[in-house]
């Protein structure tokens, strides 16, 4: 019996370890990934994948994708990226935006290779792409409870996320770190910029060196954004001028929440519609997307050659994937991707309608924004960001003009300023909607240009 007594104690005791060693892998887990399958040879940069646990009992599973900068990884910026949606992977940023690979689609679906993406922001900054919310990309939750999220629990998530992420890799606290955000992610960005702001001011550890938020053509008031579309139609003379009139005058400048009984308004709306209906709203410019099609293949049916990356059982090896926390990778989580005048999801609930008093905030603080946008994007146009950024009441720094790229103009910017806070609001010039995959090069000087001048002026 004293034999048998041993032998079941110094079992129980193998369980607990081995259940104490599989929490802490749990929680902590990452690797640093040498190769991928698609890309020829070890990749030329540092880049790791791993999962951070959010929640009492670490219910909800994000994972990332963390690069290292590839110039000087020790001092410059990090870069926290929330990839829109929301439910939208990170692999979109990742392979398609601002990244350092890029997908090679000569020969897909068949042989899908991968390219070094020359305009990655990971050339001039450390850069953590995450798949966010729970139910997005390779992200799971554990519980019925963790896989419901918000707006307002994602904010809340995310910075949860960052503050864990940093004290398990605490060489890259003392880095400038800017929060960034596109499309749907502009409701949640500055929120949680702003609350990383507060942390520090309440002494909460480790003290994160923020210096601002970067936003590419975000959602920011679901009225202020999607009431804009009219007055950008006519802009772009996609309406004529008697359309536009007849809005203003019959609907008042409201073209969202409309009165039903107001026939006139909603002729003038059945007009607008007419004419805008058969455009693709991420870039007007580009025909609207049939799948039917031979090649060359329209830009969204590209996203279906990333489904077929993602599920393969090599490239979820590769990237340490946990066996059997997802059924299948998907590119897009449907029910939570919003869309205008959507209704809460059985997953997902809506329930911040806009983010612009936490910018008006933030214009307290020691802080930089930089906010981008293409002109030829009709989901939330430059109309729009423009009306918010002036409701800020800010005075102008620097008046609008040209940036150049490659001796050609890039694009448009201007400065704002009040005390320590200072925005940069910029256009792409001939860009949709995900600025930087329609003009990487563009993109990336904007964005490194914008940064440099915070080290040039912390040299002074």
């Amino acid at each position: 019996m004293e034999y048998r007594s041993t032998v079941l104690t110094l079992f129980s005791l193998l369980f607990l370890l081995t259940l104490e060693s599989s929490f802490i892998t749990l929680s902590h887990a990452n690797s640093i990934v040498k190769t991928l399958p698609g890309y020829p040879g070890e990749l030329p940069f540092t880049l790791e994948t791993g999962y951070v646990g959010i929640g009492e009992k670490e219910e909800a599973q994000f994972f990332y994708y963390f690069v290292e900068s590839e110039r000087n990884p020790e001092e410059d910026p990090l870069i926290f990226y929330l990839t829109g949606g929301p439910g939208c992977s990170a692999v979109i940023t990742f392979f398609y935006q601002i990244g350092p690979l890029s997908f090679n689609f000569d020969n897909a679906p068949e042989n899908l290779t991968m390219t070094l993406n020359p305009n990655s922001w990971t050339k001039m900054a450390n850069v953590i792409f995450v798949d966010m919310p729970a139910g997005t990309g390779f992200s799971y939750a554990t519980t019925k409870e963790a896989s419901i999220s918000s707006d307002s629990i994602v904010a809340k998530q995310a910075n949860d996320f960052l503050r864990k992420f940093l004290i398990d890799h605490p060489k890259f606290q003392k880095n400038p770190l800017y929060i960034s955000g596109i499309s749907y992610m502009g409701i949640v960005t500055p929120i949680v910029t702003l609350e990383v702001y507060n942390a520090n001011e309440r002494g909460e550890q480790p003290t994160l060196n923020i210096q601002g938020y970067i936003l590419c053509s975000p959602l920011t008031d679901k009225f202020m954004d999607f009431n804009s579309r009219v007055e950008y139609a006519h802009r772009m003379a996609l309406i004529s001028d008697d359309i536009y009139k007849g809005a203003i005058e019959n609907c008042r400048g409201n073209y969202v929440n409309t009165n039903a009984d107001n026939s006139l308004c909603a002729n003038s709306l059945q007009r607008y519609e007419e004419c805008t209906s058969g455009l693709n709203m991420e870039d007007i410019l580009e025909p609207l997307c049939n799948k039917s099609d031979v090649k060359p293949y329209c830009r969204e049916y590209y996203y279906d050659f990333a489904a077929d990356w993602a599920n393969d059982e090599a490239v979820q090896q590769a990237l340490n994937i946990r066996e059997g926390t997802i059924e299948k990778w998907e590119f897009f989580n449907t029910t939570m991707h919003y869309m205008e005048g959507k209704n809460d999801t059985f997953c997902y609930a809506y329930d911040i309608f806009s983010s612009f008093a936490y910018h008006k905030k933030l214009v307290s603080k020691n802080c930089r924004a930089l906010i981008f946008s293409g002109d030829h994007d009709m989901t939330f146009p430059y109309v729009g960001i423009e009306e918010w950024i002036t409701a800020l009441n800010l005075a102008v720094d620097s008046p609008w003009k040209p940036f150049y790229v490659n001796d050609q103009v890039g694009g448009y910017e201007m400065t704002y300023s009040q005390n320590d806070f200072s925005l940069t609001f910029a256009t792409v010039k001939g860009a949709g909607h995900s600025v930087a995959q329609y003009k990487p090069k563009e993109a990336m000087v904007l964005t490194e240009r914008w940064l440099a001048l915070k080290t040039y002026l912390s040299d002074m």
